[in-house]
């Protein structure tokens, strides 16, 4: 029934079939309609739904793969594909999901013997083009449909609020792990992770965009960049800069926290 009830929809459609398809498990929604797993079996299935789209994507493009075509290829029912993502695009949000979590694993364990803010950022930066370096040849199709501001696949929307705060809070290890945390500004320094991860956005809208080979000129940008950034937010602790670090922080607090759907920050 499950099947049937996903064949008579469009690959976008959602309803309650979709959960009623569960395999078994005691599961609840993750933001944005997806299951969350909570048994070894479950958690595989639904690694492995994933894995096979982030290859069909690859292979095929993201327009031309269906949910059915993923479902076939990972040997599941289209009813079962559906249960663990509601719609195509949730595939996207756990392909986020993924990579962030795999990026800040990757970058705690490279920043661990390092406490210079400067380089612990800029480790934290490479780590990410590192991670996503596999995805770089169908980056541009996720985030063309990322780009529109009412899409749930918006770095800056409610849906994607457990990968963005998942990131938010490795750049707050990066300032609170390093030598420069104790010498802040206390409500600056609840702010910069933020804006911290704001910065990482720029250097992904680069990256996506950037043909050069390895992406050199996205990692040149990282190089250049990243001990300016360093710089700027360490004058900020000096009495002359107050001010603009007062102005910084209302800008910051009344123009740009608000777009960011559910933000870290209280």
């Amino acid at each position: 029934m499950d099947d049937l009830a996903a064949t008579n929809r469009t690959d976008g459609e959602t309803g309650a079939a979709d959960l009623a398809a569960a395999p078994g498990t005691d599961t609840g929604p993750m933001p944005g309609g997806r299951a969350q797993p909570k048994t070894d079996k479950s958690e595989a299935t639904r690694a492995l739904i994933l894995e096979t789209a982030m290859r069909l994507f690859q292979e095929r493009g993201y327009e031309k793969t269906t949910m059915r075509a993923i479902a076939t290829e990972a040997g599941v029912s289209v009813g079962n594909a559906y249960y663990y993502f509601s719609a195509k695009e949730f595939l996207i949000q756990g392909f986020y999901d993924r990579m962030t979590h795999d990026h800040a694993a990757d970058a705690r364990q490279r920043m661990a013997h390092t406490r210079d803010f400067a380089e612990r950022l800029q480790i934290a930066l490479v780590s990410w083009l590192d991670t996503a370096a596999p995805y770089h040849e169908f980056a541009a199709q996720f985030f063309r449909t990322a780009a529109d501001p009412t899409s749930s696949l918006s770095p800056f929307s409610d849906e994607s609020h457990p990968a963005r705060a998942t990131a938010v809070e490795l750049f707050r290890e990066v300032l609170q792990g390093s030598d420069l945390a104790p010498k802040l500004d206390a409500e600056l320094g609840e702010l910069l992770p933020d804006v911290l991860w704001l910065h990482l956005m720029i250097v992904v809208l680069y990256w996506v965009f950037d043909r050069t080979e390895d992406t050199e000129r996205t990692r040149e940008f990282v190089r250049r960049s990243t001990p300016m950034a360093a710089r700027l937010i360490n004058l900020s602790r000096y009495r002359v800069f107050r001010p603009i670090v007062r102005d910084a922080k209302g800008l910051i607090q009344d123009f740009i926290l608000p777009t960011i759907g559910k933000t870290a920050v209280k």
